[in-house]
């Protein structure tokens, strides 16, 4: 989740099927002067190839997007999207203020989370919220003062300096400590515990990186727990996620596991997975450890690859995923991997995953050969045809020659006709087909 004023058109760090050169530029952030070469160098090729290259262009919000979600009662899309080639960019004013957002899926995302900005705001505006505050000042001094300055920062799931409290709480159990710690402690617990059941309720990410509902959240969990506010998380709306068709119980397990156990539990919960699936310790532990996954992305990838049933080479899968350098790039691969679930489990059985640059090819029980990419268009360029010439190399026992490419978003009519003439089928908004977190 990026929140900027300004928005130019951007290579994506999605990088289609790893091949060639990728550009990972944060929104917030200004272009080396090398990369920014780069990038004009891709647009100029791209412009140069004439009619061989369909070249990236704008599109309008109105031709993605159904009308009913251009428009809500707090938001407005803005009709210009530029595109990557392969992820929209979304700029979308709302009553809190700006935001932007890369690809379809965080799209889908941010209107879930504006819908429950607007009714936290709503409980912050009542009388109880403002008794809560007011009953604060019975908890630990120290406490107070380090939510005071950092709203966002102290509780994002569990704060990070509460964290480390809480995971030392349970070995010191039997050591001589300041009691006032205990109450530090089971504060912080608490208030996380509320924010989890409050996202959970609300139908959005504990761990997002929107800045705004982290601190919405933040504010009615933290006069919930430290004063006197009385919220039933019960009475609180719910969120506005989308219909699913299959694999709900895969879902389901992840957003209850997200809900009811904090990152320290979730850390292990995941661990246990990953080894159960024959994960080796050092890859289990430099995926867990990564910076850009969150607990939330761990257990949307652990418990996928786990429900993925006697498929080789998830251990590759997970190789390929530590190559994410961003939140976009993290994304993708918590999307991929639900792709993958989902054929697994509506489709044929994947039998083998194979490493293929910074993707991955499911060779399935059914003949056929899966590629899943959660992206929101393909256009019909070299580096796709380049890439689809490298996929038509694959080999695995059991391959029948056929090549399937399910995307969350679609093809151009060219990529598809290409496509068609090279023996693949395509599935298109495959999201709506499987049940997916995004």
């Amino acid at each position: 989740m990026r929140i900027t004023t300004t928005m130019k058109r951007r290579t994506s760090g999605l990088i289609m099927f790893g091949i060639g050169l990728t550009l990972a530029v944060p929104a917030t952030a200004q272009m080396p002067q090398t990369a920014a070469a780069a990038a004009a160098f891709l647009v100029a090729a791209a412009a140069a190839a004439g009619d061989y290259d369909e070249v990236p262009r704008d599109r309008s919000a109105k031709d993605i997007l159904p009308a009913g979600v251009l428009k809500g009662a707090f938001y407005r899309v803005r009709d210009v999207v530029p595109t990557d080639g392969y992820t929209d960019q979304w700029k979308v004013d709302s009553d809190f203020g700006p935001f932007e957002v890369d690809g379809d899926g965080a799209l889908r995302k941010l209107i879930g989370e504006i819908h429950a900005i607007s009714e936290l705001k709503k409980v912050s505006k009542t009388e109880a919220f403002a008794k809560g505050l007011g009953g604060a000042t019975r908890a630990p001094i120290g406490f107070i003062k380090s939510l005071v300055p950092h709203p966002v920062a102290t509780v994002s799931g569990v704060p990070k300096g509460a964290y480390q409290i809480v995971g030392n709480a349970a070995p010191s159990a039997t050591t001589t400590r300041d009691p006032s710690e205990d109450a530090k402690v089971a504060q912080v617990l608490k208030m996380s515990s509320f924010k989890r059941d409050l996202a959970a309720k609300l139908d959005v990410d504990v761990y997002t990186s929107n800045k705004v509902l982290q601190k919405e959240l933040n504010s009615v969990a933290w006069a919930a727990t430290l004063g006197d506010l009385a919220v039933s998380v019960t009475m609180m709306p719910a969120g506005v996620g989308g219909s699913v068709v299959s694999g709900v119980r895969t879902v389901s397990s992840v957003k209850n596991a997200l809900k009811e156990e904090p990152p320290g539990r979730l850390r292990i919960i995941n661990d246990e997975k990953l080894t159960k699936i024959g994960m080796p310790e050092d890859l289990r532990k430099r995926f867990l450890d990564h910076p850009v996954f969150t607990s939330r992305h761990d257990t949307i990838i652990a418990s996928n690859l786990e429900a993925l049933t006697d498929a080789r080479g998830r251990d590759k899968f997970l190789t390929v995923a530590l190559g994410a350098q961003d939140e976009a790039e993290a994304n993708l691969y918590a999307g991929m991997v639900q792709l993958l679930r989902g054929y697994h489990e509506t489709v044929s059985h994947v039998t083998t995953i194979t490493p293929l640059n910074r993707i991955t090819v499911a060779q399935t029980k059914g003949g056929p050969a899966l590629i899943a990419l959660p992206i929101d268009r393909m256009i019909w360029t070299q580096r796709v045809e380049r890439a689809i010439s490298q996929l038509k190399t694959h080999s695995a026992p059991g391959f029948n020659g056929k090549l399937e490419l399910w995307l969350t978003g679609t093809v151009s009519p060219r990529a598809r006709q290409e496509l068609a003439a090279r023996g693949f089928s395509i599935v298109e908004r495959a999201h709506t087909r499987v049940a997916m977190l995004e």
